[in-house]
This record gives C-alpha cells, sequence and structure tokens, in this order.
C-alpha cells in the first residue's frame, strides 16, 4: 500500500497553508490548532476517550492472521458503557448521550498519517476530521465536542488525504451510537437486543492478507469490489437470535459496494431510523438500498419464526449502477461486468448487483417477552422552500466521470479551496441540486458547467453517447449538520435499471449521505447552522474520493 513521504508532505502542506492564508486567514488559525494540540482547559467533558490507530493481527479466516490498521479505545472518564467492542478488526463502538461534551484524544502510532472523521456528527470544522488536520506517526490530536446530534446511529473513519480508501479499507472504522431522551421514552429494544450490523466486502490473499486494488484505473473508476461479505469485522457471521423484536443498526462500511438488503422469504422491512436519526414513524420497504456510509435501523420481530430456523438477509439483485463500458455492459443487467469483462466486476469476485447472502439469523430460542412497535417515532420538522434561503437559485453539485476523472462541478479536490459558489453563509438553510452531468457536451473541460450552465442544472444537450456510457451511481455525502431529500427526478433512464432499485431508497428523516443514480437529480435541504469554516463534500465511493472526487464548502 502506498506511503506517504512525509517531508514531502509537510513542505506541501506548508505551501498551502501560506498560500491559502491570504484568501482565508482562518487557515492559519487551524494550522495553530493542530500544532498546539493540547485539551481545552475551558472544556469540561462529560467523557473522555483515548482512541489509538496502530497496526494489529486478526484472525478472521482459518491458518494465519491478517494484519490491519485498528483503533483501540480506552475510557479515560464517564460511563462504563460509553465503549463497547466488536470482534473482528473494528474499533470500538463509542456509545454517546445527546447533550454530552466528549474529548478523544488521538494518537497515531501507524506508518502513515492519519486523521479521523466522526461522520454524521454536527461539530465544528477543526473537530470534524478534515485532511488538513491529519498527523504523522508519533502525534497526537485533541478533539472536544457537544454530542448536538439526536438519537441515531453514526460512525467515525479514517479520512487521510488520498488514503482515505485503503485506510478504511484495513480497518480504520467503528460506530457510533447516540441516545436521548425521546428514544428513550419508546422503549425500543435495548442491550443483547440491540444489533449493530456492519456489512464490508474485502478480498484475501492465499495466507489470509487484505488484497486491494490490482487492475489499474478502470478498477478504481468503478470502486473496489471484494469476493468475501464480512459482519462486524467477521466472516461467515450467523447471529443467534430470540423469538422477539429486535433494533439492527445497519451500516454500509464497503469502499464502493452498493447493498440492496432484502429477507430471503420476500419478508417486508420495516424501517425506523436512517443516517443519523430516528424516523418520524416506521416504513415499510420491500427492499432497502444502502450505499457506502448510509446507514438504516430496522425493527425485525422474529416472533412466530420456528425454533432452530433460519432467516438469511440478502443483498438481492439490481442493475443500472455501472458505466456501460464495451459490448458486454451495455445491458447494464445485474452482475454487472461479468459479461465482457467489463467495469463491473474485475480480479473475481462478486458483481456489482448480484445476489448474495450477507448475515444469517439462527432462532435459538423462544420467548414471550417482546416490545411492541411504535406507531410514532421521533419529532420531525419538514424542510421546504419557503425554509430556505435560495428557494429559486440552489447550489448545484454537478457529478462527472470525464476521462476517467470523477469530478464534482468538473473541479477535483484542492485542500483549502472553495470556490465562489462554494461559500454559505452561516446560520441559513439552502437548497441544493445534485445531478449527473451529460459528459459528452462539454469535452471535459472543467470549468464548462460553472460558466455556461443554467441555475436548473440541466444545462447542456442530452444525447448520451459517452455521457450514457460513463454514468454510474454515486453516494454524496456532505458534512457537517444532516440533510432532507426534497425530491428525486429521473431525467433519462439508462435501460430499466431504475425500476430494480426505486422502491428502495429511505427518502424520510435526517440523512448525511444521497445515493444519486444514472440519469437521476437529487434536491435537498441542508442546514449551514452555528459552525464556520471548510466542511467537506464528496463522493462515498472513497475510490472516488482519493481520486479527487471532493470538494470544500466554506461556511462564513
Amino acid at each position: 500500500m502506498a506511503r506517504f513521504d512525509d517531508k514531502r508532505r509537510q513542505f506541501l502542506q506548508f505551501a498551502a497553508f501560506s498560500a491559502a492564508a491570504a484568501a482565508w486567514p482562518g487557515v492559519m488559525l487551524a494550522q495553530a490548532a493542530k500544532m498546539s494540540n493540547a485539551p481545552s482547559g475551558t472544556f469540561k467533558p462529560d467523557v473522555e476517550i483515548e482512541l489509538t490507530a496502530r497496526e494489529a493481527t486478526v484472525s478472521l479466516k482459518r491458518g494465519a492472521t491478517t494484519k490491519v490498521f485498528k483503533y483501540h479505545g480506552k475510557l479515560l472518564k464517564g460511563s462504563p458503557a460509553t465503549l463497547s467492542e466488536l470482534p473482528g478488526y473494528l474499533g470500538p463502538t463509542l456509545n454517546l448521550v445527546r447533550g454530552q461534551k466528549v474529548r478523544i484524544i488521538f494518537y497515531n502510532q501507524l506508518p502513515e498519517p492519519t486523521v479521523a472523521h466522526w461522520h454524521g456528527m454536527h461539530v465544528p470544522q477543526k473537530m470534524d476530521g478534515h485532511p488538513m488536520y491529519a498527523i504523522n506517526r508519533g502525534e497526537r490530536y485533541v478533539y472536544e465536542f457537544e454530542v448536538k446530534n439526536p438519537a441515531g446511529t453514526n460512525w467515525y473513519h479514517a479520512h487521510t488525504h488520498e488514503m482515505t480508501a485503503t485506510q478504511v479499507y484495513q480497518g480504520l472504522a467503528g460506530l457510533i451510537t447516540i441516545s436521548d431522551e425521546q428514544e428513550q421514552k419508546l422503549e425500543l429494544p435495548g442491550g443483547a437486543y440491540d444489533l449493530p450490523l456492519v456489512i464490508q466486502d474485502r478480498r484475501f490473499t492465499a495466507d489470509n492478507q487484505l488484497r486491494y486494488l490490482q487492475h489499474g484505473m478502470q478498477e478504481r473508476i468503478r470502486g473496489f469490489l471484494g469476493d468475501t461479505i464480512l459482519i462486524n469485522g467477521q466472516i461467515d457471521r450467523t447471529i443467534p437470535v430470540k423469538t422477539r423484536a429486535y433494533r439492527l443498526r445497519v451500516l454500509n462500511g464497503s469502499n464502493s459496494r452498493i447493498y440492496k438488503l432484502g429477507w430471503e422469504d420476500g419478508t417486508p422491512l420495516t424501517a425506523i431510523g436512517t443516517d443519523g436519526a430516528l424516523l418520524a414513524k416506521p416504513e415499510t420497504f420491500p427492499y432497502i438500498m444502502l450505499a457506502p456510509a448510509e446507514r438504516v435501523e430496522l425493527w425485525v420481530d422474529f416472533s412466530g419464526r420456528e425454533l432452530g430456523s433460519d432467516l438469511v438477509l440478502y443483498s438481492l439483485d439490481y442493475h443500472g449502477v455501472m458505466p456501460h463500458m464495451g459490448g458486454g455492459m451495455r445491458g447494464g443487467r445485474s452482475g454487472e461486468g461479468r459479461r465482457g469483462g467489463g467495469m463491473g466486476m474485475m480480479g473475481g469476485g462478486l458483481a456489482q448487483g448480484s445476489k448474495f447472502p450477507l448475515v444469517k439469523f439462527h432462532i435459538a430460542e423462544k420467548t414471550s417477552e417482546s416490545p411492541q412497535l411504535p406507531t410514532t417515532l421521533a419529532s420531525f420538522k419538514r424542510l421546504l422552500d419557503r425554509d430556505v434561503a435560495n428557494p429559486d437559485k440552489p447550489i448545484r453539485i454537478g457529478l462527472s466521470m470525464m476521462h476517467m476523472s470523477p469530478e464534482l462541478n468538473h473541479r477535483s479536490f484542492e485542500l483549502l479551496a472553495a470556490a465562489e459558489s462554494e461559500k454559505i453563509p452561516v446560520n441559513t438553510i439552502q437548497k441544493i441540486r445534485i445531478f449527473q452531468e451529460d459528459h459528452g457536451m462539454r469535452g471535459g473541460g472543467r470549468r464548462g458547467m460553472e460558466d455556461t450552465a443554467d441555475m436548473s442544472g440541466r444545462g447542456g444537450r442530452r444525447g448520451g453517447g459517452m455521457g450514457m456510457m460513463m454514468s454510474m451511481a454515486h453516494p454524496i455525502h456532505l458534512h457537517g449538520q444532516q440533510f432532507q431529500i426534497l425530491s428525486r427526478l429521473i431525467k433519462e433512464q439508462h435501460g430499466s435499471g431504475y425500476e430494480t432499485v426505486k422502491d428502495g431508497f429511505v427518502n424520510n428523516g435526517w440523512k448525511d449521505t444521497v445515493l444519486v443514480m444514472p440519469g437521476e437529480e437529487v434536491t435537498i435541504i441542508k442546514p449551514f447552522q452555528e459552525y464556520t469554516g471548510l466542511f467537506l463534500y464528496h463522493c462515498h465511493n472513497l475510490e472516488h474520493e482519493d481520486m479527487g472526487m471532493m470538494r470544500n464548502f466554506l461556511v462564513e
């Protein structure tokens, strides 16, 4: 795996900070905050955690142990329930309560720079894990923030510039659960009946070591796909359950794989929460689409199931999410890429969109005690046009893949830069339109959209061609406060793939990541409240992120 040359990196980072200081003086203050690297005397934490990223070996398969990167946690202050461990290579789960003040003293013992991002959390810029704050081996960084999120499921992971994909793949990820008074009154399943389900795909060498990208640029464009499914850091997971209701917190922790969750017997799925909060009321789906970084909380009732029986959660067939590269790919059917050696699957493995089992639940014990599904869950205010500062001039995020270069608004990532259109007034609520660019219209020019597209985000000619061939689904994640989905619009369907996924989108509730399909336009409403500074937005296909499909919003 790639390693940074630390001296070169430090020189380039210093040069970048110096160049940006004139445009945004806060850059130098941010660098000073990184260098001071000390707990604040005025911050009085309710919870204090020591978190260390270091190399480790774990037993994942029979035979040789596997080398990984791993977060290790130590509770210095707070309830013993604050930290809980998962088997395998994932970091400790942080169990937090809304209103708590949290201090995390983060140590890097890896042979390369790293930084931790608290995905889904509403925290200040210098606590968010922006790549500018990456620390070298032997250094530490102190995170201090108040938990302002409602009850829900978030996560944390590495967010190092050009190394996010490799570091998350090697194990740098963990769950965050948040509780609050409103949730506690619902008496949802808790303790042993509140189950995490972190889904990841990996590949292994013959001696049980993690194997990453092997096939160059085309595999990076598609994103990494493994041939082995891990649940909570374990292979071939079977979970024993009782005949009662459970709360499942499901996270797609994969680099690029999109899952279509469904039970083997066709039982509908009942969602009670999405990315970072409970829903207003339970919602039922025939299946649920879960893109990288998305979460969904499920109410699963095993009552009435026969003792000794099994129920398997699958990723079901779907298609239409991958680029159509070459004759064998043009149909875009399930198992995309299996025919013609195209973009859907390379080097063996499970094709994107194929059907395969994820986890088995074994009915191991009968019980007559089980909570009832609440009819209402969390208070929820729907944001509308009347709430936003820009109802007729939405911010545009154009997704493009021209010339094998994943970009946003025809721009690649710049560590400290924000275009004029990316500057957001603090304490405003903004409408944002995320859409797939027509790749055939401007010959790959980076500034074409900003200069010539109309404000609807629909500028440019239709006509498919290279645009249709290169379009693929992108999970778009926005840092800072979570957002609401206002609408989904299919402008042009690439085959019939959309029909295989459209009934599985959880469009209500609070989100921080949204899957944008080929030919689709998604409009969201996002608050930018309280905190100023640089906040990232990017594709959470981690290979795309590392290739530059990431930008900054400057909230000021």
